[in-house]
């Protein structure tokens, strides 16, 4: 039986995010092996139809995510507007209103830091177009438990903020244009 080589695969986004992260769920396939867990930045006045939106252009299994929600394989949870997501080593989803990080909730460094320490080398992090540096601490917490950073050149983002803090940090393993992110973690999860 496969058994992936990782277990969580999170995704964090800001400014021009919600293309970015359609492009990439809509060339994953129904029976790709790891769950999928998306920190969209959003006014935490308004309601979210990102999971509607989403599962629009994806065969993947897609809504936004509550808490005692399991990450499966084949299934991507979106984060609530106004709620961190942590994740323990069950893959169990829980929401936190505790306070904001990098001037948002939900943040991507919460995310990041919290599958860093549940899955540790079994973790995938990948940081999308976006304004600011959330994601930045995460994107460390990630290299230093051993697992992957995938990040949107630059030159592909609409938003080249939270990119560029992510590669500043020089630990990132992977720069690649929007058009080769799904690939690459396609590659990754089947090694």
């Amino acid at each position: 039986m496969y058994v992936p080589s990782y277990k969580i695969v999170a995704i964090g986004a800001s400014a021009g995010g919600i293309n970015a992260i359609s492009k990439v769920l809509a060339c994953l396939g129904s029976n790709f092996p790891v769950g999928i867990v998306v920190v969209q930045h959003l006014p935490r006045q308004y309601p979210s139809y990102l999971a509607q939106i989403f599962e629009r252009i994806t065969t993947l299994t897609v809504k936004e995510a509550a808490n005692g929600d399991l990450i499966r394989s084949g299934s991507v949870l979106i984060a609530p507007p106004n709620y961190h997501v942590l994740i323990n080593s069950k893959g169990v989803i829980a929401l936190s209103q505790a306070a904001k990080v990098n001037h948002v909730r939900p943040s991507v460094d919460v995310l990041f830091e919290s599958i860093a320490q549940s899955y540790q080398q079994k973790a995938i992090a990948i940081i999308l177009s976006g304004t600011g540096i959330d994601g930045k601490s995460g994107v460390w917490a990630i290299a230093a438990n051993g697992g992957k950073v995938i990040v949107q050149s630059p030159q592909s983002s609409q938003y080249k903020g939270m990119p560029e803090a992510a590669i500043s940090t020089k630990i990132v393993d992977y720069i690649v244009p929007l058009d080769l992110i799904a690939p690459t973690l396609e590659d990754l999860v089947s090694k």
